[in-house]
């Protein structure tokens, strides 16, 4: 189990330079408010002065200390001997990111010790928990703090060390507040209550210290921190660390075995290497699932372009083809939250566009006054003995010309659901196109206007259409049965007319015979205006009146419904020629010929900073769950237990 902590440092520098977010390591988070004693606890883990002190907040940025115990020959391969020189460099390094003036930053600093004095850990020690700005530090520096603090305890696999003074109340502790937020159960969390000797004369901790005043799952250690004139004499840490231990034998007898610093390393490295052990399977399975999440992305940036006129081919053909598919429905990327393709189409076909026509009234439009003024119309001077056939005509090619904006209408929405397609294509199937903004540019270009140039000829042939069923009115055709039954009537009409002939020139043999009485000729000087008497808008029909208009719009009714089913029919069909099935089969070629230019192929294909940005960090990242990976498997099963 001693190798455990050494493989959780090697993953740490694996992932150093690719963002440690991404896996969540076991590690030991030390947290405190201002002056609980962090740095003092921290430096007797590690039996050197080497962190910056000073008054207000001084840690800064997140510090990861890794102490490696390395036997005695090896100390010499230190890095770094001069501690004092360490402080520095942690100084600059802050002030380089967080600024000169109690700024912070979330950028944390690396800091690797070996020693043959230390026990393997590892470490976090983050700002301590304040509550007043100083210096150029915003107004929420306490949230900002809090939620730096948080982001770090609440890693799962992490163990959190709260420092608390023991001359303040833990009740207000914050460490312990902070701590119970991410684990209320305290299953992660280890007290370390600092500056023992600090407590007011005639008190003690040792009900805190036995887990009676606030129980610990972790357990509770106290020690004695260097005070200030220790610091200033610079008295050594190994007889700060005599002088703990005699002050524990003096005041806490029965725990100084369990207290002070030699004993909290022990037990952080021991909780460490057990945790680690804990965490090690899901550990290793969280790295698998990132590595094939990685692969699968690095995999959709593509590699970069060699071969620009087969890269561009293959683009090309792929577009075209999920374009086709979109419409046939057999695209791999199927839409659930809307109807999109070749099924929209057929939606437009058959509800938007049929349901259209089907609410169109055969007489809408059409009053009886409208069909007897076109009856007395088409028979000029002459009083009409049967109803004219060119009335019927003149009426129902209005009403058919109802059926031509509807049709026109399911082309403009075919057109819109193709230029769709387009966007989902770009988006869904073909995904190479996201990597050359140009190309995918050019390729929406193409197409649309290879669709702009099909719109007018679309719109011409269902204009045509309707023009055709107005051209000729065939009352021969087969499904306009009312016709026949309609000329039957006419036929009783002409042989009532025939006997009303021969009654009125009775009647008019009779009137000549009997003494002129009624009307007489106007007398001189008196004119009559006959223009003078209103055109009534409205009136009640005859029976005979009556009897035409039903007779009219009977007919209308009948050749409208004829005429209308075909359109319906017509319609679809000429829209899928022409437009749909053309720009189909003409789609691969059109977009060769227009993109396959050699001056235009490197143009085409350069990538967007974005795409290759990241996919060399994708690249990196993958790498670095490759090494980590190895490092987990060379731990063996029988070094976990």
């Amino acid at each position: 189990m001693e190798t455990l902590i050494p493989t959780i440092n090697r993953l740490q520098e694996v992932f150093l330079t690719v963002g440690a977010e991404v896996i969540q390591l076991p590690q030991i988070v030390v947290v405190g408010s201002q002056s609980s004693g962090k740095s003092s606890v921290l430096e007797s883990l590690v039996g050197r002065d080497f962190l910056p002190r000073g008054s207000g907040i001084v840690t800064r940025r997140p510090l990861v200390l890794q102490l490696i115990n390395v036997a005695p020959p090896q100390e010499r391969l230190k890095i770094e001997n001069d501690f004092q020189e360490i402080r520095r460099e942690i100084e600059a390094e802050t002030e380089r990111s967080s600024g000169d003036n109690k700024g912070i930053s979330p950028e944390p600093i690396y800091l690797k010790i070996f020693s043959p004095k230390v026990l393997n850990l590892t470490l976090v020690d983050l700002p301590g928990i304040t509550k007043v700005p100083v210096g150029d530090q915003p107004e929420d520096i306490e949230a900002q703090v809090q939620e730096m603090i948080l982001s770090f305890i609440s890693n799962p696999n992490s163990l959190i060390l709260a420092v608390s003074p023991a001359n303040s109340d833990l009740a207000t502790s914050d460490a312990l507040k902070l701590a119970r937020e991410v684990d209320p159960d305290g299953r992660r969390t280890l007290l370390v209550v600092s500056k023992l000797d600090l407590m007011d004369a005639g008190t003690d901790a040792l009900e805190v210290l036995l887990g009676r005043v606030i129980p610990v799952r972790l357990g509770i250690i106290g020690v004695v921190n260097r005070s200030q004139h220790d610091i200033n004499t610079q008295k050594s840490l190994e007889d700060s660390m005599k002088d703990e231990q005699a002050f524990l034998q003096r005041h806490y007898p029965s725990l100084a075995s369990r207290a002070g610093s030699r004993y909290l390393a022990k037990t952080l490295s021991r909780l460490l290497m057990h945790h680690i052990r804990d965490c090690l399977p899901d550990l290793k399975a969280r790295v698998t699932v990132l590595s094939s999440q990685y692969q699968a992305r690095l995999n959709s940036y593509g590699q970069p372009v060699e071969d620009h006129s087969a890269t561009l081919l293959q683009i090309v053909t792929k577009f075209a083809s999920d374009y086709c598919n979109t419409i046939e429905g057999t695209a791999r990327h199927i839409q659930t939250s809307e109807l999109c393709g070749g099924a929209r189409i057929c939606y437009i076909f058959h509800e938007t566009f049929g349901r259209t026509l089907q609410s169109i009234d055969p007489l809408g439009g059409l009053t009886d006054l409208d069909i007897l003024t076109a009856i007395r119309n088409a028979t000029g001077p002459r009083p009409a003995l049967f109803v004219p056939e060119v009335s019927f005509e003149l009426l129902v090619k209005r009403q058919i010309k109802r059926l031509e904006e509807p049709s026109m209408r399911c082309v403009e929405l075919v057109h819109e659901e193709l230029q769709r397609i387009i966007q989902h294509c770009s988006s869904f199937s073909t995904q190479e196109l996201l990597r050359f903004p140009k190309l995918h540019d050019s390729i929406v270009e193409v197409v649309t206007g290879l669709l702009r140039k099909r719109l007018p000829i679309t719109n011409e042939m269902v204009h045509n259409l309707v023009a055709i069923e107005l051209a000729y009115i065939n009352t021969k055709h087969p499904d306009f049965t009312d016709a026949a039954q309609v000329s039957a009537s006419v036929n009783s009409q002409q042989a009532e007319a025939l006997d009303g002939g021969k009654r009125w020139k009775n009647e008019k043999v009779a009137e000549d015979k009997a003494p002129a009485t009624g009307f007489g000729s106007p007398s001189k000087g008196q004119a009559i205006n006959l223009l003078d008497t209103a055109v009534p808008v409205s009136r009640k029909l005859s029976t005979r009146e009556q009897r035409d208009c039903e007779v009219i719009q009977r007919l209308i009714k009948c050749y409208f419904l004829i005429v209308r089913k075909s359109i319906q029919d017509s319609v679809p069909k000429t829209v899928m020629h022409f437009l749909v099935n053309h720009v189909k089969e003409h789609l691969q070629s059109e977009l060769v010929g227009q993109l396959y230019k050699q001056p235009l192929l490197q143009e085409l294909l350069i990538e967007s900073q974005d795409t290759a940005q990241q996919r060399t960090e994708v690249a990196q990242m993958l790498e670095a769950l490759k090494k980590a990976n190895n490092i987990i498997s060379e731990i063996r099963e029988t070094h976990l237990w």
